[in-house]
């Protein structure tokens, strides 16, 4: 019987997780819980086996997974500062969550953004991102889409992430724990999924008991992609196995390599429409080249993790991890729409990038007392060196000899293979090897150390107190400049910054704790993805301008209202300083300058504020719920100074403009629950609330609000064979969900079914 069993092991993984996060690196023993000697299974071994029930057991307060915990004691979830979600395997499977945004769009504080139809995205708490994204507590910020194969779960840790995650994770991190080798069982585990679209999937997971000591996994997954949208094809592949080691009781060691390959179809959606909402009247168009709007990755993912326990106070964990991926993406897509005339404007363009990182990094706790007051301390380490290449060539269409080309929005598009008709009934020609946007080599070493002490003063009081310093070089080759004038451009830049954490945690009740925490953190203006370095024209020797930094505030309440329902609820700040140029004061009549200002630099903040609550668990013997909500407020500020007719400042550089974010739905709501309604036979229906949102910086376009109703229905023939249906958007609304422009509007799939078969054997 499944059903009950994931309902009391949801429960336990929101402590586990707190065990990931307290972990330095989330390290994978850490946080994918590491084979106990004595009882030696992992989380999801339970998923078949009522024996298996009790792997996991409470010891006084604490959660433990096992005798030898990867880095650091486990920690309760009342006693860590800081807001955070947790969906498991089995949660996966239930749901029918097939991608990181289907995750995102059940979690509280963060939402989709469409990524440009070739990469996930999350806005964390009003911040996009595409690069805070982690495997087994390594940064993995490649622009792709993740696949869920080989995951025990997916955490979401909001606020103050910068001490043990270092630049970025502003509004959050997203981190990956994949499966580990488990000894003294042998078994295969499978999954077989259609949906009424005609995608498909095979998964496989075996795991093979070597000795006493020695068990390999193989996680391995093909899967065939189609949805509601024209052309719309692809396939992916991936295959990790892995090795799980014992050296000794107290020392364990886990490797991995993994292989990933996708192909994909682009679609980057529809454009806006005269009224500043989607163009609903196309959204039956695909504004794509069937042919060569296409997407492709190779992946090669190795890593190794050391875990050793010198005595019972002291813990150490080493890992390594090396990965080489090589990405391909050419894409078209709508960037202007006359309804007056039905004409919209097609803009592309063709990028490559091959990255290789190797990641070093050790980490180590210990535990001591000082008269009556305990402390943890956390210490770690961490080197990073990571080679980005990177070229972008922009459509060049003959008619125009511009990368912009306008088409009649007919269904399909007249243009395939780079050849079509354009509005004016000529035929057009588009070249990706014409108009060179940009080729750059951009060489990053990072260098990083933290360390923290978690200090319980008395048994209802705890401080945490840490700092971590990083120093973040970047040298960039542009090789457009040389092949363009035969003179290199070379420009280099080394930040390095210090990022301070301080919470505390106050508990008052054994079941219930208040909760503060403070960080900061740093973006380097090479952004995410080490493109380029922009020089400031002010000062051309400088290179760049100084990193944007981060503020991060969260207040909270955390209280286990009965041994099996949680609630969580916490009001947070961001605030950014971004140093930027001053701009030059201009007459709007005459175009005179009035006030050069060059070379001089200010700061421009911004804030988002916002409230986040959420409540898990076992309502009655048959039900289960899980719900979150969330409050997001963010105003721009202008970033240059806004003058009227009169050629006055209305509003100063710095200063808010009245515009609010982007991508920032003001609430959002989410709900899921499990009715169990005999032994064998359970369902489950949620529905998820995002509220309008605005699609441009200008505020221009809005991405209107929806309900989406999902439901799913299950039925185990035997204890290891699962049947299983999903039905997504179940009303049958248009709706859509996110945007990368005002012009680049996602359409959310209609009424779809998928059906499910899974055992072990």
């Amino acid at each position: 019987m499944l059903f009950p069993r994931f309902l009391s092991k949801s429960l336990l993984l929101s402590g586990t997780a707190l065990f990931a996060l307290s972990s330095a690196a989330l390290s994978d023993d850490g946080a994918a819980a590491a084979q106990d000697t004595a009882n030696p299974r992992t989380l999801d071994s339970d998923y078949y086996d009522d024996d298996n029930v009790d792997t996991i057991e409470v010891v006084g307060q604490y959660l433990y997974t096992d005798r030898v915990n990867a880095l650091k004691s486990p920690t309760p979830i009342l006693d860590v500062p800081q807001s955070l979600s947790i969906t498991t395997a089995e949660q996966i499977i239930r749901q029918g969550f097939d991608s990181i945004g289907d995750i995102v769009l059940y979690t509280p504080g963060v939402n989709q953004s469409q990524g440009e139809g070739h990469r996930d995205a999350v806005v964390f708490r009003g911040v996009r991102s595409t690069a805070d994204f982690f495997i087994d507590g390594v940064r993995d910020d490649v622009q792709y889409y993740r696949s869920l194969y080989n995951l025990e779960q997916v955490e979401i840790l909001r606020g103050p992430n910068a001490l043990f995650f270092g630049r970025g994770g502003t509004g959050g991190i997203l981190n990956r724990v994949t499966k580990k080798g488990v000894i003294g069982e042998d078994f295969i585990g499978y999954l077989g999924a259609i949906d009424t679209f005609g995608a498909g999937t095979i998964q496989l997971d075996g795991n093979f008991t070597a000795s006493d000591t020695v068990a390999f996994r193989v996680n391995a997954f093909y899967e065939r992609l189609n949805n509601h949208r024209d052309f719309f094809d692809g396939d992916r592949f991936g295959v990790n196995p892995t090795a799980f080691i014992q050296l000794s009781p107290r020392t364990t060691l886990n490797l991995s390599y993994e292989y990933v390959n996708n192909e994909r179809f682009v679609d980057r959606g529809i454009p806006a429409g005269p009224d500043g909402r989607p163009a609903e009247a196309l959204e039956d168009i695909t504004f794509a080249d069937p042919e060569l709007s296409t997407a492709t990755i190779d992946a090669h993912i190795g890593r190794a993790n050391l875990s050793h326990e010198f005595s019972d106070t002291i813990k150490g964990n080493f890992s390594i991890a090396y990965s080489d991926f090589d990405k391909l993406y050419s894409n078209f897509f709508p960037v202007s729409f006359d309804a007056a005339t039905n004409i919209v404007g097609i803009d592309g363009y063709i990028d490559t990038t091959q990255r290789r990182s190797l990641t070093i990094s050790s980490n180590f706790v210990a535990e001591y007392a000082t008269g009556s007051i305990n402390h943890t301390i956390v210490t770690g380490t961490e080197y990073i060196d990571t080679v980005n290449n990177n070229d972008r060539f922009n459509s060049f269409f003959d008619q125009t000899q511009d990368d912009v080309e306008f088409f009649l929005a007919t269904r399909p598009i007249d243009l395939s293979g780079g050849v079509g008709v354009n509005a004016a009934g000529n035929v057009t020609t588009n070249s990706f090897t014409t108009d060179l946007n940009d080729d750059t080599e951009a060489d990053v070493t990072v260098f990083s150390a933290y360390i923290q002490d978690e200090i319980e003063v008395a048994p209802w009081l705890d401080l945490i107190v840490g700092v971590r310093f990083d120093s973040f070089e970047i040298t960039v080759d542009n090789i457009a400049t040389f092949i363009e004038t035969g003179q290199s451009d070379i420009t280099s830049r080394t930040d390095e910054q210090f990022s301070p954490r301080l919470g505390f945690v106050l508990k008052p009740q054994e079941n219930i704790s208040f909760y503060g925490s403070f960080s900061e953190s740093f973006l380097p203006r090479s952004g995410e993805q080490f493109a380029d370095l922009p020089d400031d024209p002010a000062t051309p020797d400088d290179d760049t301008l100084d990193p944007n930094t981060f503020q991060n505030l969260e207040v909270g309440l955390k209280w286990d209202i009965a041994d099996s329902v949680s609630l969580t609820a916490a009001l947070f700040e961001i605030e950014q300083s971004s140093p930027q140029e001053a701009p030059s004061i201009i007459d709007p009549v005459t175009g005179i300058i009035i006030d050069d200002n060059a070379g001089q630099l200010v700061v421009v903040d911004s804030e988002i504020r916002g409230f986040e609550a959420q409540i898990q668990g076992q309502i009655t013997d048959f039900w289960s719920i899980s719900a979150g909500y969330s409050y997001l407020d963010g105003d721009q500020v202008a970033t240059t100074n806004i003058l009227n007719d009169a050629g006055e400042i209305v509003v100063a550089q710095g200063e808010e403009n009245g515009l609010r974010l982007r991508e920032l739905p003001e609430h959002t709501f989410n709900i899921w629950n499990n009715v169990q309604v005999t032994e064998k036979f359970g369902f489950g229906v949620g529905l998820t609330f995002q509220d309008e949102s605005f699609a441009d910086v200008g505020n221009l376009t809005t991405l209107p609000s929806f309900v989406r109703i999902d439901a799913a229905a299950y039925y185990d023939l035997s204890d290891s064979v699962r049947l299983q249906v999903n039905v997504e958007n179940l009303t049958d609304i248009d709706y859509f969900p996110n945007a990368h422009t005002a012009n680049n509007i996602t359409v959310g799939a209609p009424l779809n079914a998928r059906f499910t078969i899974s055992g072990r054997f």
